[in-house]
């Protein structure tokens, strides 16, 4: 039954999402499996709750350094530069990196981008009211999260909006020549304009995080100017990438259920339950590598050392042994372990709760001043199996 199973294929997650009856069966069939890949050895794909949790807490057996997070195998000459990521790092060195980074959130720093935040998302919602139309994802799903990142690191915020498209084009490249190189001309876009903060913030520091992680310091370290770059581009993906989708994936999702819609509608106190459903629902990180670092055995299966290992939020937040009703789409759910900003461990979403702050806005101001808010056309999705989300979404409704 499972013969010519593919989790990973474009076409589906481009015309679908991701392909949760092939999640269902690999659940039920074969948690573990042992999946081919095109131009590479292979993966085994994860796929129940409970194992990609406990893999990604494990990070002594599976190891974020060793390959990297993506699924396909980076060159040789790539590799140094992707180690240098947070993201692909594993402890003590993660650890090291993390507590630096942890100083620019500062309990004043988050408490000062709280109330901008709000300003900015009514200052959002606002332009778009008055038009009656407009595509979702990029002038109120996109807008925000863009914002607040120049915010943080204290930059225009017109170059926010310009950092967020290079996302756009790094994550839906297409895998042919002309794709790739687009993608990667993207990165180097903002590689440049990062070395551009780093200049302009020490000849001129600021009351920014850029200026605070720049000045940092641990056991007598400071950030190194590749480290603050691999942050910064971090940063700009992981904290406007996910932030955006989650807010239009979520949108849509109560465009088509509209009884769940009516209920949050009545009762505005469920805002933040919902959104711990759209979360799971959505999933926007739909997946992450890593490799073994020894031999080791999960549900009968040997792993051997080296192998790459998936693990699949966008499966475990489905799961029917971890979630009652795990195909319902639910704002109400309580409780709501999901698995969306990852499976804990040491590589747990460290911009959860600043994400959380900007979907509560997003939607306080959306669900309040544009009731009646629908699809307007075709919507056109991510063309990517490691982002999930709309890349277009035209609505209309009453203008204010």
């Amino acid at each position: 039954m499972r013969a010519g199973i593919d989790v990973l294929d474009l076409a589906h997650y481009a015309r679908m999402g991701p392909p949760h009856e092939l999640f269902a069966q690999l659940r039920a069939e074969a948690p573990v499996y042992r999946h081919a890949e095109k131009d590479g050895p292979g993966f085994w794909a994860i796929t129940r709750y409970d194992d990609v949790v406990a893999v990604s807490r494990d990070s002594a057996t599976y190891s974020s350094f060793q390959g990297g997070t993506m699924v396909p195998d980076s060159k040789p000459e790539q590799l140094f530069v992707v180690r240098q990521m947070m993201l692909n790092m594993d402890p003590p060195q993660h650890t090291k990196l993390r507590a630096l980074v942890n100083k620019g959130f500062t309990p004043r720093m988050v408490t000062r981008l709280h109330q901008r935040i709000g300003e900015l998302a009514h200052e959002i919602v606002d332009r778009v009211a008055r038009q009656g139309e407009c595509d979702f994802v990029t002038d109120v799903a996109g807008e925000l999260p863009s914002y607040v990142i120049a915010e943080l690191m204290g930059i225009p915020l017109e170059d926010g909006r310009e950092l967020y498209r290079l996302t756009e084009r790094m994550h839906t490249a297409a895998p042919t020549p002309d794709g790739m190189a687009d993608g990667a001309r993207a990165i180097f876009e903002m590689m440049s304009y990062s070395n551009g903060i780093r200049s302009e913030k020490r000849t001129r520091p600021a009351d920014d995080i850029a200026t605070t992680l720049l000045a940092a310091e641990v056991d007598g370290e400071k950030l190194t100017d590749l480290e603050f770059d691999m942050f910064f581009m971090l940063l700009i993906n992981a904290g406007g990438d996910t932030t955006r989708n989650l807010v239009a994936g979520g949108m849509l999702e109560l465009i088509h259920h509209p009884e769940e819609r009516r209920k949050l509608a009545a009762d505005p106190s469920l805002l933040p339950g919902a959104i711990e459903e759209m979360l799971r629902w959505v999933t926007p990180v739909i997946h992450f590598r890593r490799t073994a670092t020894r031999d080791t055995e999960l549900h009968g299966e040997r792993i051997a050392a080296g192998d790459k290992v998936v693990v699949f939020y966008s499966s475990a937040n489905r799961d029917e042994a971890a979630f009652a009703e795990a195909g319902r789409f639910d704002v109400t759910r309580s409780p709501n372990e999901h698995v969306a900003f990852g499976g804990g461990g040491v590589h747990f979403c460290l911009g959860a709760n600043l994400a959380r702050v900007e979907i509560r806005a997003l939607f306080a101001e959306v669900l309040a001043r544009l009731p009646d808010l629908e699809l307007a056309g075709p919507v056109d999705r991510l063309h990517s199996n490691f982002i999930n989300g709309p890349r277009r979404m035209p609505v209309r409704f009453t203008a204010r």
